[in-house]
């Protein structure tokens, strides 16, 4: 086995603390519930850390060890230091650290730095039925899943959505209300491969469907940094001769 592909998996854990409804299902966090899927990857190298630690558990060191970082927040995206936010985009554009970013992660500061738009959305919380589709057959992400997932109990995120044009998708929803919404998107910033996903609410435990862990792992590996020479920016020296005019 090569080199083990080292993720930081990040949570406000904020809601599992106030709301018993959110601990009933996440005792522990929704951050360990996917911490412990990754963990079964021999592949994997995996920590979490939370919105409440110092620096929201992502200092220097620690995103200097981290390959790659999913997101999941919804409280606090106001509340998260400019400071980290810059630091995760730094990481990400010049690095090449991958970012997944989950459910109502696409409020963040740092996805919506990364997308430059306001990600505003339609939504719905009467826990209908979501299907997720694959539009990508053969994007490394979709690798395991059949044409389309059900989550029995799922919030509506529905179009028009504020992002840019994936650069690209890999998944549509359909909700039982009617509404559609792209729900698996890929964007490439600088060195760094993103990937948003959006099944993931709190008071429902999507994140023990094998499909959705499946599709997280997945993107975690699509998402690690390749070995990539860092481009060259600045003031550059010709590479040919340029003649005196």
């Amino acid at each position: 086995m090569g080199k083990r592909i080292r993720v930081t998996v990040w949570n406000e854990f904020l809601e599992e603390k106030k709301d018993d409804r959110v601990k009933a299902v996440y005792p522990k966090g929704m951050h360990e519930a996917i911490a412990a899927s990754l963990k079964m990857k021999p592949d994997f190298e995996v920590r979490t850390a939370t919105f409440e630690q110092e620096e929201h558990g992502l200092s220097e060191s620690i995103l200097n060890e981290t390959d790659v970082l999913t997101w999941w927040g919804h409280q606090a995206h106001e509340k998260v230091s400019d400071q980290i936010v810059d630091r995760v985009q730094r990481k990400v554009v010049e690095d090449g650290m991958g970012l997944i970013v989950l459910h109502s992660g696409h409020m963040s500061k740092i996805f919506r730095r990364i997308t430059g738009t306001g990600c505003k959305l339609k939504w719905r919380d009467s826990g209908e039925r979501e299907r997720v589709w694959v539009v990508s057959p053969a994007h490394p992400i979709a690798q395991g899943i059949t044409d389309h997932f059900d989550i029995g109990k799922s919030e509506m995120y529905g179009e028009p959505f504020d992002i840019p044009a994936p650069d690209e998708l890999v998944f549509v929803s359909w909700y039982q209300g009617g509404e559609v919404f792209r729900s698996g998107c890929c964007f490439y910033r600088g060195l760094g491969k993103v990937f948003y996903f959006s099944p993931g609410h709190e008071t429902y435990p999507i994140y023990f469907n094998p499909d959705v862990l499946r599709v997280i792992e997945n993107a975690v590996r699509w998402s690690a940094p390749e070995p990539t020479p860092k481009p060259i920016r600045g003031n550059a020296k010709p590479l040919e001769e340029i003649p005196a005019k």
